[in-house]
Order: C-alpha cells, then structure tokens, then sequence
C-alpha cells in the first residue's frame, strides 16, 4: 500500500486551521479494491489540555467507512452523504481511519439504494453483520495510518462484491462535472453523455444517494470556498459567472444554504482567524 500523492485539502474548510490540530494522512487502495474505494484516509489529533475544535467538512458524493477512537471510546460506522455541511467535534485525543468509496463504489457491498444512507449513519453492524465489530477492534489495535487501513482492506477484499460497471460510469460522470465548468444543470451532463434525464436521476439515487443536481451545486460550492481560503477576494459577479451560475443571487444563495454563511460573511470569517 502506497501513501497517496498530494490531494487537495478542497472540502475542509479552514483548512489550515484544522491542520494545527490534527494531522491528515491518506493512502492509496490496491488494484483489485481500487474499482469501489477511492482511498484510505487516517486522521490522529492530540489536544489534551486544550479546548475542543470543531472541523466542518463540505462532503464530497462519496459514502465513508470510519474506525474511530476518541474519548467516548470506539465506533465503527457507516456514514452517508450529508445533505449539508458535516461537523465533527475533537477532543482530547484519538485517531480515525476512514475508507473513502467512489461515488457509487458502495452500492456493490450494500446493494439496496445508497439514497438510504442520505444524512444518516448505520453501526458497521448493521451492514455487515454482528461480526464486524472484530475487526473494529482489531483495527483500532494497530498504530495510526498504513497498518490501520491494511486490515480495513483486508475486511473489505473478504465481502469483495463483482465489479459494477455502473460504478465506472458514475465515475466517468462526476470527473465529467469536475473538469468542465459550463455543465450547471443536469440537461448539460445528460446531454453531454448521451444518458436520459430520469435514467441519470434514478442512477445518482441508487449508486450514489444524491442526486446530479447535488453534485453539480457542491464541486462548485467546494472551489468557491477553496478560493476564499486561499485569500483570494473575488468579484462575486465574475465569481458567480465562472462557477457556471446564472447569476450573483443564485451563487450566494447556495453557498449560504450550505455553509450557514454568505460569501462575504465567510471571508470575514476567515480574515478574523487569521489574524
């Protein structure tokens, strides 16, 4: 198992904040896993004696398998799209190892509609059954990062369902929706990929548990608020125009409904924390 190659931090917001507290590391899967998980990402936080941080996460398409150990104890879980932003609050000290799917990537391993799982999380017991809780442990045993995820693949290669095509095709459009800016409605991916509107919406609801229009509006919202971290005080108008919104109204209005902040809000935010 290979540590992954520099990712962006895209998603963590205030994110080199966050970094003082906790460290991040993340790995790659192995081949034959590498069609359903995206990545293993470990997270390992000391902050005894200091008060509490709280780190908000605007959540990729992407389910999450976390073995975790913090103060209240451990939990293993499996963790849904949030409809929102997701905030986790950290405390004293403990370590997390998390199993990224593809979007789409767990629907093999559960098959029912991953739409299910949308804002909720389920006990790893109740997908996988009363003896998931061994290897909850048995993870949780190992030392933070590579030994962690090791086992975590090795649980998962023992349930390894049959490759998905749908998977590879889900994949093949959000990268679509990544890379090209002028895709801002659900028309633009079906018309680009030659897939039926109703098709594309039942497909995102059974593999993916949001739905395109989601997709769209959160890779948008994720750059938006990367920029603004990276100090960049854009012109919202030009902003707006360049992250494929109709209008000004439109970007502000999404970005608040997510964050609990508008724009402007937000960079004042960011400006007071760093000072």
């Amino acid at each position: 198992m290979k540590r992954a190659a520099a990712q962006s931090d895209r998603g963590i917001l205030r994110a080199e904040a966050g970094k003082q507290k906790f460290s991040l590391m993340r790995f790659d899967p192995a081949p034959d896993l590498a069609c359903f998980v995206e990545q293993y990402w470990a997270i390992r936080w000391d902050l005894r004696g200091q008060a509490p941080f709280r780190q908000v996460i605007l959540s990729y398409p992407n389910v999450n398998l976390s073995f975790e150990q913090e103060h209240k104890g451990t939990y293993a879980g499996i963790y849904g799209v949030p409809k929102k932003t997701y905030a986790r609050i950290l405390q004293d000290e403990g370590v997390v190892l998390g199993v990224k799917f593809r979007p789409g990537g767990f629907y093999p391993f559960w098959k029912q509609p991953v739409s299910l799982l949308t804002g909720r999380i389920l006990d790893i017991r109740d997908v996988f059954g009363a003896g998931a809780d061994a290897v909850r442990e048995e993870v949780l045993a190992q030392e933070p990062g590579e030994p962690m995820a090791r086992l975590a693949e090795r649980f998962l290669r023992e349930r390894l369902p049959q490759r998905d095509d749908n998977v590879d095709l889900i994949d093949r459009i959000v990268q679509t929706v990544i890379d090209n800016r002028d895709i801002t409605k659900v028309d633009d991916v079906a018309a680009r990929l030659g897939i039926g509107i109703r098709s594309l919406q039942r497909l995102f609801s059974r593999y993916v548990g949001v739905s395109p229009k989601w997709v769209i509006q959160r890779y948008r919202l994720q750059e938006a608020a990367e920029l603004m971290e990276k100090g960049v005080v854009p012109d919202w108008s030009v902003l707006s125009h360049d992250l494929g919104y109709y209008d000004q109204a439109h970007f502000i209005k999404d970005f608040k409904a997510m964050i609990g902040k508008s724009p402007q809000e937000y960079v004042k935010e960011i400006g007071h924390s760093n000072n």
